[in-house]
């Protein structure tokens, strides 16, 4: 089972995996006319990165530190070896999208889907503390606005396909978060002083 500090910084490794490939694609060697992919995934890139660097700053495990600093250059490598194997086997506009294309729809899907790896802890105490509502909303926005851009801009099947499936993949994080959001248990209020037993024995009778 993946632990919930596991967690926090899988979801933004597989983020910046799958950013980075999105801008592959959209360069326009690879995929003429996705400037807006390219922008828009660079900030988000940028985003991710910082997100990572203040995990890494201020996380007091020092495995931690080095499985995020070990993912992140293996990414590069990766990223990397599918750009060369792109510019150097692939020599047409339609077979490099084609073969980034199905790389990007691979990695998206597997980003949609990383906040699902909690759901069973969640089923199983019944709380949705591991599971923050905003990132799934998020996903789930995320997923419908660029289902929306690939049916208006053009008919992009890689983007269609997996933001599509990302929907879906928000939708059901939504779903689990309001079935179990109500029999999540409270924190206690640290506010609120108790009474020690010595004062309750202390205390009049009546």
């Amino acid at each position: 089972m993946v632990s919930a500090e596991a967690t926090r910084y899988i979801v933004g490794i597989v983020a910046c995996l799958n950013c980075m490939f999105w801008i592959l694609y959209g360069l326009p060697v690879v995929h003429p006319d996705s400037i807006l992919v390219v922008t828009i995934n660079s900030v988000g890139l940028v985003l991710e990165l910082i997100y990572l660097s203040i995990f890494f700053i201020y996380s007091h495990q020092n495995r931690t530190r080095m499985m995020v600093a070990l993912w992140l250059l293996g990414e590069l490598l990766f990223v990397g070896a599918v750009a060369g194997i792109t510019f150097g086997v692939f020599h047409t506009y339609t077979k490099r999208s084609l073969f980034v294309g199905v790389i990007c729809d691979i990695f998206n899907i597997i980003m949609y889907a990383s906040p699902l790896t909690i759901v069973h802890k969640v089923i199983t105490t019944k709380s949705v503390e591991y599971m923050p509502f905003f990132l799934s909303f998020a996903g789930f926005l995320n997923g419908c606005i660029w289902t929306a851009y690939s049916l208006i801009h053009k008919l992009d099947l890689y983007i269609l396909v997996s933001n599509g499936l990302g929907s879906l993949f928000g939708l059901v994080q939504l779903i689990i978060y309001f079935i179990y959001c109500k029999s999540s248990p409270k924190k206690p209020d640290d506010d609120v002083v108790k009474p020690s037993e010595v004062q309750l024995s202390g205390a009049p009778r009546v």
